[in-house]
């Protein structure tokens, strides 16, 4: 089989599932009931605190801000859940069902079978990212005024500037759960489980967020894997602050690189078909 089309078959099994496309159904309702709880709610909550708190305060003059708030909003644990879910189930639930030895008996090899596998995890959490994105804009658009954006610097951008900001936030979103999904694709290859691979990808998430709260164990916050995810806000202020972005992006990289290699090392030598 060419490496197309395991990827393409490997894409449709992960993309049509009835599960995921359930999670994918939920995330996207999530943008619309949050515009709609804020739209009824008081138009400008200005003692709002926590994640997101500058946002909500934003989201009265423009609509495009429900985007940042719902990414900001479902990064707490919606979207970890989302990817945590398929990249929990991707190898380990292969070998609870029984389907990994078939899997390996076509000559794809495992190494091509674990990139494809962290190649449709990563699409799929691309694909949730947009989701929130495109709803978030769309409601946004219904419920709110929409046109000049003013950024959390005070400086206003044209709308067409501010929808190219709203698009690195997706995408540096999106990353954030890339990195995310190599987490989950190396607890995948220890376990024949796929619900204790995703139970402890969620124990992971909560665990970096509780502790990066701690002001005792801030020494170790960015080195966290949650602690750079809501440094997407520095695209909303002028000028961007390049330095956070980066060392968010590194973080990602590093990460995925480090549990990329733990899942290969230990997808390629474990008896994974026993």
């Amino acid at each position: 089989m060419s490496a197309g089309r395991f990827y393409a078959s490997e894409l449709r099994l992960v993309l049509l599932r009835r599960r995921n496309l359930l999670l994918l159904a939920v995330t996207a309702l999530f943008p619309l009931v949050i515009g709609i709880a804020l739209r009824l709610a008081a138009p400008s909550p200005q003692g709002a605190n926590g994640p997101g708190s500058s946002f909500f305060n934003q989201l009265a003059g423009n609509g495009v801000f429900l985007t940042f708030i719902a990414l900001s909003t479902l990064l707490i644990l919606v979207l970890p859940v989302v990817v945590s879910v398929v990249a929990g189930d991707s190898v380990a639930g292969e070998a609870g069902y029984g389907t990994l030895r078939y899997l390996l008996a076509v000559p794809a090899g495992r190494t091509r079978l674990l990139t494809v596998k962290f190649a449709a995890i990563v699409v799929f959490g691309l694909a949730a990212t947009f989701i929130v994105s495109a709803v978030s804009l769309a409601v946004g658009a219904g419920l709110f005024p929409v046109g000049p954006v003013t950024l959390l610097s005070g400086t206003t951008v044209p709308l067409a500037e501010g929808l190219l900001r709203v698009l690195f936030v997706t995408l540096y979103v999106a990353a954030a759960m890339a990195a995310l999904g190599a987490i989950g694709l190396a607890v995948s290859t220890m376990t024949e489980h796929a619900i204790g691979a995703i139970a402890a990808i969620l124990i992971l998430v909560v665990t970096s967020e509780v502790v990066d709260n701690v002001p005792q164990l801030a020494a170790i916050g960015p080195y966290l894997p949650t602690h750079w995810w809501l440094s997407f806000d520095s695209v909303l202020r002028a000028p961007v602050d390049t330095s956070t972005l980066l060392k968010g992006l590194l973080s990602f990289g590093v990460y995925a690189v480090l549990f990329g290699s733990f899942a290969w090392a230990r997808f390629t030598s474990a008896d994974v078909t026993s």
